[in-house]
């Protein structure tokens, strides 16, 4: 080969100067005598392999100088590189070609030349001397300085080798070996976690004891790196648990910054402190916020004890302390709202808007604490949010039924694992402000066992002179409730324990009317419905009669929440139709059909007539009526009498009916009768047997005959003492043998004298006497109050009689003949 001559160890040397091809690397730099593989992407660059493939072989490797460069040129690399023999080319998937090289010698680029496809550049060698300079033939000289070196450099690169030993072993190996103190040198940069620009530091020195002092420089600023990094971890490691490797790197970040002094995190505390400064709250409770902020400042941040404060002091930065919203004094538009989203309930609004009246005069913040009594369904929970509205309140709903436990209402105490506040501290803080108006929903489903009394826990939130000082255990600082709207809402006020019920104010929230049914299904629930099922006012159309039919036979209840579901489910048969009715259907009513296009894909017609639901087509929508109401009976019968009952969902007519019997005077009750129900029974009989001789009742008639009291609809229990002057008239018709008047019922509590003693749920009992066609209502005179107090639309049509005692009970009840002819017919 031209002006090349071959190497004793196999290698090609260069002439003085060569043409060679040219690879640019980029953050890699090759030194003389190792051998070191690569991966190539730049067509360029795997052009001149290939084209050195052809060849000799040979190659000349530069690093460049900005590794982000794509096409570097003269000015882009450094003048120093390594001439170096192919060994292996690999072809890798993706263009991607891996190079195995040898590195040969130092080569200086004296001129760049891009062909076509790929690099070149004329080569100057550069001849590395394996021994020192300047002793000139003194060799015992040179084999001195050169093992003086290499002892230094063994002794620097032990202690290297204690801080990367998996490094240090594969390196200490070529030390013992035979390699020139030159390629020693090279080697041991080369295998170093070095800069490239250090390593091209080193190719650039060619004199071996300049080349000495740059690897012994580089090796001592590594030992120095790997020194304080040892110390760094030492020092980390001592305020660490062991295993906890994340805490290690947060604390190596943090002591770095430290000795930078470029620790700007802000801690915690101190974010604790910025938040206290802006907190509306008076001196003690910033007093007391400031003094545990301080005791977290001196715990360890990694104990369970730092994370139980740190979410202490979060819950106490949290609260509304001194922070309120501006309430609404606008009494017309607080009217407007409780109109616009409620029918009737006309004691709630007008409460409330006597509360804001006051509110206007006094300025004073103290809020009522009411209790919405009254059957499901009755608009008791959505009454308060529409209260919250209107006075532009907050509004937090607190759900308390089935709550057993007093930490509920008072919180954990902090000694706990998991404590946490209340739930009144837990809504004042979803609320952000100190005068929400809180709903205490379902308070009469609170219950108690062995880990304390709810309903007592309750005693101290809602008793007005005792809650402007309310202690949670978990917050332990005294909260204001004093300017909290309370409103709880509960079924029944006999399952609220009388403590409790005595603090609130009650109202009562009696069943709807069919009229009042009818009005809000047409006014609220139809277009909420409607919205609801995606339907647009002008599809669904549902007739007055058609609403009145729907309440009537297919619900059943004091409130309306069936009501609603049952127009729900009108809006979702109507958008069906709508969607499967094809476009040349005509709507039932216009006279169409409605066939099917055949082989034709089914698409509504947005242009349809409106679906229109009548008492005509109702039953085709929801299916046969679900109700049938109780009726009068058609004619007076005996030992039959209609008595009134309250239950849970309204009231009810309830007929009673007594059979006598040949026996021993036994007295037997069926129809699953609860304890109080059978003493008014045994009570009415006594009653009967001491008046035996006013209404001529043989004297061996309670010996002679057995007498059975049974109440239809066993399968549900009965109880109360408002059927007493119902049985007790049953059983008088049966042993005299006289009708009772079929239009006439009766309610009211009997006692062993014969008088009448008042109920309960009166409202709800008329309008059950009214639904079932009931002419004439008995009622205990003490009820008369009751009975002013309730609508003319429900008494419209029925005359209530008060009466005192059995004997104008049974005049009133009973249907005397006169003349051969039964008086008091339907």
């Amino acid at each position: 080969m031209e002006n090349e001559e071959i190497r004793k160890d196999g290698g090609i040397e260069a002439a003085a100067k060569d043409r060679v091809p040219v690879v640019a690397l980029r953050g890699l730099v090759v030194l003389p005598g190792l051998i070191i593989h690569f991966d190539l992407n730049r067509a360029k660059s795997m052009r001149a392999v290939e084209e050195s493939m052809m060849k000799d072989q040979r190659i000349f490797l530069v690093a460049q100088r900005k590794a982000e460069e794509d096409n570097p040129g003269f000015d882009g690399v450094y003048r120093m590189g390594c001439l170096a023999k192919i060994r292996q080319v690999t072809k890798l998937p993706e263009n991607v070609m891996r190079v195995l090289v040898e590195g040969v010698d130092r080569g200086r680029l004296e001129e760049w030349i891009e062909e076509a496809d790929y690099l070149a550049g004329v080569i100057e060698t550069v001849e590395s001397p394996q021994h020192l300079e300047g002793y000139e033939d003194d060799e015992e000289a040179v084999e001195r300085e050169e093992e003086a070196m290499l002892r230094n450099l063994k002794e620097m690169f032990l202690e290297y080798a204690t801080h990367f030993p998996r490094i240090g072993k594969s390196l200490l190996r070529r030390l013992e070996g035979g390699s020139g103190f030159g390629t020693l040198l090279d080697e041991m940069v080369e295998n170093m976690p070095v800069s490239p620009e250090k390593k091209q530091e080193v190719l650039e020195t060619v004199e071996l004891g300049e080349r000495y002092r740059v690897v012994s420089k580089i090796l001592g600023e590594e030992i120095e790196v790997a020194r304080i990094r040892a110390e760094l971890n030492e020092q980390v490691r001592a305020r660490m648990e062991k295993n906890q490797k994340e805490y290690m790197l947060r604390e190596q970040m943090n002591y770095i910054r430290e000795e930078l002094g470029e620790n700007t995190v802000m801690t915690d505390a101190q974010q604790f402190a910025q938040e206290l400064e802006k907190l509306k709250a008076g001196k003690e409770v910033k007093e007391k916020i400031a003094k545990e902020i301080g005791r977290f400042k001196s715990l360890n941040q990694n104990s369970a004890e730092s994370s139980v404060e740190r979410g202490y002091l979060e819950t106490l930065l949290e609260l509304p302390w001194d922070k309120a919203s501006r309430d609404n004094t606008d009494i017309g538009r607080a009217e407007e709202i409780l109109e616009r989203d409620h029918y009737g309930l006309e004691q709630v609004k007008e409460r409330v808007l006597e509360f804001l009246a006051v509110r206007s005069l006094t300025k004073r913040g103290e809020g009522p604490i009411i209790c919405l009594v009254g059957p499901p369904g009755t608009g008791k929970t959505s009454i308060a949010r529409s209260v919250a509205e209107a006075l532009n309140k907050k509004y937090v709903r607190i759900c308390l039924g089935g709550v057993r436990d007093e930490a509920e209402i008072r919180g954990h105490r902090r000694t706990y694992v998991g404590a946490m506040p209340g739930r009144i501290v837990s809504g004042l803080k979803q609320a952000g402000v100190k005068n929400p108006l809180m709903l205490l929903d379902e308070i009469d489903k609170v219950s108690s066992d062995y880990r304390g009394d709810t309903s007592s826990a309750l005693l101290e939130v809602l008793d007005g002179e005792q809650n402007s000082h309310f202690r949670d255990h978990y917050v332990e600082i005294p909260i204001d409730l004093s300017e909290v709207l309370f409103i709880a809402t509960a079924n029944t006020a006999s399952d609220i324990p009388r403590p409790l019920l005595d603090r609130m104010e009650i109202i009562e929230v009696t069943s709807y009317t069919a009229n009042e049914k009818f009005h809000i299904a047409k006014e609220h629930l139809l277009a909420k419905q409607l919205k609801k099922n995606g339907l647009d006012a002008g599809r669904l159309e549902i007739s007055d009669g058609a609403l009145k039919e729907l309440i009537r036979s297919y619900t059943s209840e004091a409130g309306v929440r069936g009501l609603e579901r049952r127009i729900g489910e009108l809006c979702r048969k109507a958008a069906r139709q709508i969607l499967e009715q094809p476009k040349e259907e005509k709507h039932p009513e216009e006279g169409g059909q409605g066939k099917k296009p055949a082989n034709k894909k089914r698409r509504a017609d947005v242009s349809a007539a409106p679906i229109r639901i009548t008492t005509r087509n109702l039953e085709k929508y929801l299916g046969k009526p679900k109700y049938s109401r109780d009726k009068a009976n058609e004619k007076d019968e005996v030992g039959v009498v209609r008595g009134l009952a309250w239950t849970s969902v309204g009231g009810v007519t309830m007929q009673v009916e007594v059979n006598r019997m040949p026996g021993k005077g036994e007295l037997k009750l069926t129809g699953q009768l609860g304890d109080v129900m059978k003493e008014s029974a045994m009570a009415g009989l006594s009653y009967i047997r001491s008046v035996a001789e006013e209404y001529e009742v043989p004297e061996d008639t309670f010996t002679k005959y057995d007498f059975h009291i049974h109440i239809p609809e066993g399968a549900v229990p009965k109880d109360g003492p408002s059927a007493g002057i119902t049985m007790a008239t049953a059983m008088l018709s049966a042993i005299t043998d006289t009708p009772v008047k079929a239009s006439v019922a009766m309610t009211g509590e009997i006692t062993l004298r014969g008088r009448v003693l008042p109920i309960g749920g009166l409202k709800e009992k008329l309008l059950a006497a009214k639904t079932a066609g009931i002419k004439t209502v008995l009622v205990p005179k003490d009820n008369t109050k009751d009975v002013e107090e309730i609508s003319r639309e429900i008494k419209g049509g029925l005359t209530v009689i008060p009466t005192e005692t059995m004997d104008e009970v049974v005049n009133y009840a009973f249907a005397r003949k006169t003349e051969g002819e039964a008086a008091g017919t339907v």
